[in-house]
């Protein structure tokens, strides 16, 4: 008898339904960001090589290697010039990118991301012209320093923008994502420099490719930890699969780079392989973000538990 009424309770049914998560006429509790993907994410990564780049340019230079470190200041000052002109070009004129520098308010990342881009990117043209005419040596070795001690905020500044919003998958990750944004900018930077720089200079970003990978699949976690149900949205769709895609090309890039990268064409593939890792995790948290602001379960379930 006591077995059948164990069998009993095991097979009853729950008499409260399972928790559906609904919205008013199943719309969005939040506006998904209108940001345009190709513009906005390709953005945040020109943005982050810019950035990074000019670093490792900075650090090229005061160790000798002045041959990567013209390539950087070069791929850096077109890494900001593209990050800018695809700004521009979501903001639907040039003009409103001006009428933002009218404003300094130190609380807002958009004020702050445009002054910090008017003041980055003469820099960046400075240092560049400079190392490739030879000429000026002084005023440029005082550029590529500007432009490296502003580098790691052009890097990371649009992670906090995008935390400063009320999309879930981004707000959530407001710690980690700026780590994420950094550790993704040096991977780029350390494959730009794999592709462009000679491959006996190429020991500082080896190093650097590897350091970035471990750190980048840290910060990943860390985020997706702190996320809770929200860090669905990191693995499945297309934010999924591009993270995915990020990851391997990420890990293979930097293995490649430490046991290959004295060799040219491994070196290159291997730098490649950095920037598109690079490429795929800056789009990949810009579809989590679309993706958790569309589906109301992730807008309503952190008001839950808060109550």
């Amino acid at each position: 008898m006591k077995g059948e009424r164990r069998g009993r309770r095991r097979g009853e049914q729950a008499m409260v339904p399972r928790a559906e998560f609904e919205s008013y006429y199943g719309r969005p509790v939040i506006k998904p960001p209108s940001w345009s993907a190709t513009d906005i994410a390709g953005y945040f990564f020109l943005g982050g090589l810019a950035g990074a780049g000019s670093v490792l340019a900075a650090a090229a230079q005061v160790t000798g290697r002045g041959r990567t470190a013209t390539a950087l200041k070069v791929s850096s000052l077109a890494a900001v010039s593209c990050s800018a002109a695809a700004l521009v070009h979501d903001l639907g004129r040039p003009g409103r990118f001006t009428h933002m520098l009218r404003v300094f308010k130190p609380t807002s990342p958009m004020s702050m991301g445009s002054w910090l881009l008017s003041v980055y990117g003469p820099l960046a043209g400075a240092a560049a012209l400079t190392a490739v005419t030879g000429r000026l040596p002084r005023a440029g070795a005082a550029a590529t320093a500007g432009a490296a001690l502003l580098g790691p905020a052009v890097a990371t500044y649009t992670a906090v923008l995008a935390a400063d919003t009320a999309v879930p998958a981004w707000h959530g990750a407001h710690r980690e994502l700026p780590y994420l944004f950094a550790a993704s900018a040096t991977a780029a930077a350390a494959g730009m420099a794999l592709v462009a720089g000679p491959p006996g200079e190429s020991a500082p970003a080896r190093c650097a490719a590897a350091l970035a990978a471990a750190a980048e699949t840290a910060a990943t976690r860390a985020a997706e930890q702190r996320l809770g149900m929200v860090a669905e949205t990191y693995r499945e769709g297309r934010a999924g699969t591009l993270l995915r895609n990020a990851r391997t090309l990420t890990a293979a890039g930097a293995a490649g780079a430490v046991l290959l990268g004295r060799y040219r064409p491994a070196a290159a593939a291997s730098g490649l392989a950095l920037l598109a890792g690079s490429a795929c995790t800056r789009f990949g948290v810009f579809a989590a973000g679309v993706a958790s602001a569309q589906d109301p379960k992730y807008t309503v379930v952190p008001q839950r538990e808060e109550a």
